[in-house]
């Protein structure tokens, strides 16, 4: 959500247009400096389930970070959330994954079908903004979301 949305976000302050056009791409450059660090400490330093529930955590800071913040420092913690967002999903896959045997291909199927998630988040943001302060809207879909991942990270992933 935070590359799809950051624009809309960035709007909620009156920010340029010129200016929010190009907020995705920085979360896109944090999202690459996500991945470099991870291929730096994955699995020497920290195994991938640490990371993924570290990358959570980091997610929920910066998401309430932006909140208690406006301006262009709040689009900066939503544009830093591409860093927490990085390890996410190459975590999660092989994790979620693991041990299913011979329901491996249905399993693998069925979290392909969960990047839906990544359509209707965008849109459901935008609908909330709409009826509530753009900022406790987007907290409202994220925090969640990365307190889920955190559970995930630390011991669901062993379910």
């Amino acid at each position: 959500m935070a590359g799809d949305a950051i624009g809309v976000y960035g709007a909620g302050f009156n920010l340029p247009l010129a200016e929010t056009r190009l907020f995705t791409s920085y979360t896109l450059a944090a999202m690459l400096f996500g991945y470099i660090a991870g291929l730096l400490v994955i699995p020497k330093l920290i195994s991938q389930q640490h990371y993924l529930a570290l990358s959570a955590a980091l997610g929920v800071v910066l998401t309430l970070a932006a909140t208690a913040t406006s301006g262009y420092t709040s689009v900066a913690f939503i544009a830093a959330l591409g860093f927490a967002n990085a390890m996410m999903w190459p975590a999660i896959f092989p994790l979620a994954i693991r041990g299913l045997g011979r329901h491996t291909e249905t399993g693998s199927a069925l979290l392909i079908m969960a990047i839906a998630g990544g359509a209707l988040l965008p849109y459901a943001f935008a609908v909330l903004k709409q009826s509530m302060d753009f900022q406790l809207a987007y907290a409202l879909i994220a925090v969640p979301g990365y307190l889920y991942i955190l559970y995930y990270g630390v011991r669901g992933w062993k379910a």
